[in-house]
């Protein structure tokens, strides 16, 4: 892979490039998913494609093909060179400068012959298994909308014309279950999954199974309440919808478009003193970790946010150029185009707080366990979501809420976070602790 993308790059500086870049990937991907024990759906595929990104001056253009035949290679070259001549001059495009690129070296645990080695009936048995748990968890399991495991594996090699070739391999697998409840003539589904790099570090598809049962159970006999304004718990699945929030708002694209309430806001304030926020790229195993980001720049740790105050913005290349800046490494893109903004494993700091310490804490409040619709304005932070959670009174939860909506600002919400767990798991490259925010307005009837 690593020659034949050098083969790619040199053919386009042959062709009048004044500088290339060209990313090969292959790859397999399989899921399956399981209904009342009955296979409902099976996709097993394999890929190969290779893109390039050349310029001229400050010119650039790009292609992507399946195609690896001779005359394939020589008409993705010939594509990119003739949209590069006849795209508008940018100042800020370009290539990173040769000192900048390199590899961190942190490949290690990103890649398990296990995952690529186990059969297709026991992939589909596992999904069986985990739905099988849910649904003899308790009586109240009365239906399911299934279970499932997916998995894959790809291989990334990346050369550009200034002297940088690097390639790694990854895997992954997941696996999970969607009991349904009922009782009283009432229904709510919930979910739970586990993913990991291994298959040997998956949790039991009996644990999936029995964990997303009792999350469904435990929203039977839900009731809507009074808008009122009370303080807010996001347990982790989703306290880490509000770090994706954040990434957004400190992506490179995001600040120098002025799109994002944090633009300008370097060395302010902006999180409670508690708060750290960081982005790694360079976490053995992790699901955002990689030796080198989609430009050939090594991934790093960044410290986004420190005790509260805003340290970093996530930059690629191009953006660190619009900003005056330099890149963190975080460049990342398809195979055609221009590298956008990429996360390492971007995560809030765990604190020292139990999750039953945090929700002990609260005499009257709401603990979020679902979030609906994306009613988020990264230009002005403005917060607005559908949810559905557990009424917390008297430091217990007490009982199941639904048809709820929570608002607020995001500005706001970072600087009024009161505790965090110490409940830090990725589940994905996005993480966050269970999280206590002071108040929030909560609107039911």
């Amino acid at each position: 892979m690593i020659e034949l993308a050098n083969d790619v790059v040199w053919g386009a500086l042959r062709r009048g490039a004044t500088d290339a870049e060209c990313t090969v990937v292959e790859g397999e991907e399989f899921s399956a998913s399981v209904r009342w024990g009955e296979l409902e759906a099976l996709k097993e595929a394999g890929s190969k494609s290779i893109g390039l990104r050349v310029l001229i001056g400050r010119r650039s253009g790009s292609s992507y093909t399946s195609d690896f035949s001779r005359s394939g290679l020589e008409k993705l070259v010939d594509s990119a060179i003739a949209l590069a001549r006849i795209t508008s001059e940018d100042p800020c495009a370009g290539l990173p400068e040769a000192a900048e690129l390199g590899a961190s070296g942190c490949d290690s645990g990103l890649y398990y012959d296990d995952v690529a080695g186990l059969a297709t009936q026991e992939k589909i048995d596992l999904a069986r298994r985990a739905e099988r748990a849910a649904l003899e968890t308790d009586s109240r399991i009365a239906n399911t909308e299934g279970g499932g495991f997916e998995s894959s594996w790809s291989r990334r090699a990346f050369v550009n014309s200034r002297g940088f070739q690097g390639e790694y391999r990854r895997s992954s697998c997941s696996l999970y279950a969607v009991p349904v409840a009922r009782d009283a003539g009432q229904m709510e589904r919930d979910y739970w999954y586990s993913i990991s790099r291994s298959l040997a570090r998956l949790e039991p598809p009996e644990t999936v199974g029995r964990i997303a049962a009792e999350r469904a159970l435990r929203r039977l006999g839900a009731v809507k309440i009074k808008t009122r304004r009370v303080p807010v718990v996001f347990e982790p699945r989703t306290a880490r919808t509000l770090l994706e929030n954040l990434f957004e708002a400190v992506s490179g694209d995001s600040i120098y478009r002025h799109a994002s309430f944090l633009a300008g806001k370097l060395g302010a304030a902006v999180a409670a003193p508690g708060v750290t926020v960081v982005d790694d790229g360079t976490i053995p195993g992790g699901f955002g970790t990689s030796p080198f980001d989609d430009e050939g720049v090594p991934t790093r740790r960044t410290v986004v946010i420190r005790g509260g105050v805003l340290e970093n913005y996530l930059l690629n290349t191009y953006t660190a150029r619009k900003l005056g800046m330099k890149t963190t490494g975080n460049a990342a893109r398809s195979l055609s185009g221009s590298p956008g903004i990429g996360r390492g494993n971007f995560y809030l700091q765990p604190g020292v707080y139990r999750p039953e310490e945090i929700i002990a804490s609260i005499e009257e409040g709401f603990l979020v366990i679902e979030l609906i619709g994306f009613g988020v304005n990264l230009v002005t932070g403005d917060y607005s979501r559908g949810a559905s959670g557990l009424w917390i009174q008297n430091g217990k939860p007490a009982f199941p809420v639904h048809e709820m909506t929570i608002a607020g600002n995001l500005g706001q919400m970072f600087q009024d976070i009161e505790m965090a767990g110490s409940d830090l798991e990725f589940r994905g490259s996005v993480a966050a602790p269970t999280i206590k925010i002071r108040e929030m307005t909560v609107g039911g009837k």
